[in-house]
């Protein structure tokens, strides 16, 4: 990185030119491109995240009026509404979902060591999934409800970096649990998951595979108690028991010994009964698991209030996909800046300088580190309108 270079200009060297290759010739990418190749649709729709673009006429615009600072992006050629328009619902939505892929090891291989929350060595995940509302006139294929149109994205953190390793774009009838049965977890691992997940079955598949789960546990769940255990002194834990489902349906789809783990939550003064399966850990570090998912719901909030996501360029649900996944490729690239750098970045105030500079001639890896650097003062002054 160097500032004979934009800092977009820099952020897209992060990317291995090879490797968009690659996606490209797999996915065939290039079938329909009409002389605006895979790589400039990337970059254009990278673009329109990074500069928060509305429309395929801004990001049109805002690339050719920058001509001059746009020449060492890479671009072979620009943008037209109609060119993009195109290519938006014509190009594999796959080729970005590799392109994301490819940028997650990359981020996972080079991020900074932190120290762990946790003291267990188990890999802690938490899934979750979001809707995104659409317009059913303009987006018919999204069918929700009657009157409502909407996609679903589901999403698997990792909380080592607090990065997702898995993603899947649904229409909004497709329900969560559905999703969770795809997901191969490995054995040891620890799952958080809220009540949308509330499934016998999936627990009891989870259990089969060594995979342990903290949730939320249904108010009208019939059980009995097995075990009492001492609860620690001091702490926010009500109870702690060992329980067997006593209902008909629950008891045959999950016939092992669960744990229910009564948790006081001191903010919102009420009461918060979980459910696991692990019935090793501590009532308290249950708790701290369960409480540590809100990093997911985090997540969501980041990626949907700072990047173009809520509102996309095109229609059709190749053009929506790619958007998405375009979005989530820039969410890697701010955390894999914000590993890298020394300065305590908050996420919003960097998606909002990085916005404001994205143009600017200078060296990337100073700017991160100290954005609000002095300049030295001029030997002459400059005359303003005002004189």
């Amino acid at each position: 990185m160097n500032k004979g270079n934009s800092i977009f200009g820099q952020i897209l060297s992060i990317f291995d030119k090879n490797n968009l290759k690659k996606a490209s010739v797999k996915h065939n990418a290039d079938k329909h491109s009409k002389g605006f190749s895979s790589k400039d649709h990337f970059i254009s729709m990278l673009f329109c995240q990074f500069a928060y673009s509305k429309s395929l006429r801004e990001i049109c615009d805002g690339l050719k009026s920058s001509l001059d600072k746009t020449i060492h992006l890479g671009l072979m050629r620009l943008p037209t509404k109609s060119n993009l328009s195109y290519v938006n619902s014509k190009r594999p939505w796959e080729y970005f979902q590799e392109i994301f892929y490819m940028t997650l090891q990359k981020v996972q291989s080079e991020q900074f060591q932190k120290k762990k929350k946790f003291r267990f060595k188990n890999k802690l995940y938490s899934m979750d999934a979001s809707i995104i509302d659409l317009c059913i006139s303009m987006y018919d294929w999204a069918l929700y409800r009657t009157t409502k149109g909407a996609i679903k994205l589901h999403l698997l953190l990792d909380h080592d970096g607090y990065l997702p390793t898995f993603l899947n774009i649904t229409t909004g009838k497709i329900h969560e649990v559905n999703i969770a049965r795809e997901i191969k977890l490995p054995p040891g691992s620890i799952i958080a998951v809220d009540r949308g997940y509330n499934d016998y079955s999936l627990f009891y598949e989870w259990t089969k595979v060594k995979v342990s789960f903290v949730t939320r546990m249904k108010n009208n769940a019939l059980y009995e108690v097995i075990e009492k255990r001492q609860v620690p002194q001091n702490r926010n834990i009500l109870s702690d028991e060992v329980i067997k489902y006593t209902g008909f349906y629950s008891q045959k789809e999950c016939p092992v010994c669960l744990r229910r783990v009564v948790v006081w939550d001191k903010t919102n003064q009420k009461e918060i009964v979980l459910l696991t399966n692990n019935l090793k850990l501590g009532s308290s570090t249950i708790s701290s698991i369960y409480k540590d998912r809100w990093e997911i719901e985090l997540f969501f909030k980041a990626i949907k209030q700072q990047l173009r996501i809520k509102t996309f360029v095109g229609t059709s649900e190749n053009a929506v996909r790619i958007q998405i996944w375009t979005a989530l490729i820039t969410i890697l690239i701010l955390k894999y800046l914000k590993f890298k750098s020394t300065f305590g970045w908050a996420l919003s105030n960097m998606v909002a300088l990085l916005r404001l500079n994205l143009l600017v001639y200078t060296d990337l890896t100073t700017w991160m580190n100290d954005p609000f650097y002095k300049a030295r003062e001029p030997d002459y002054v400059v005359a303003t309108l005002f004189d």
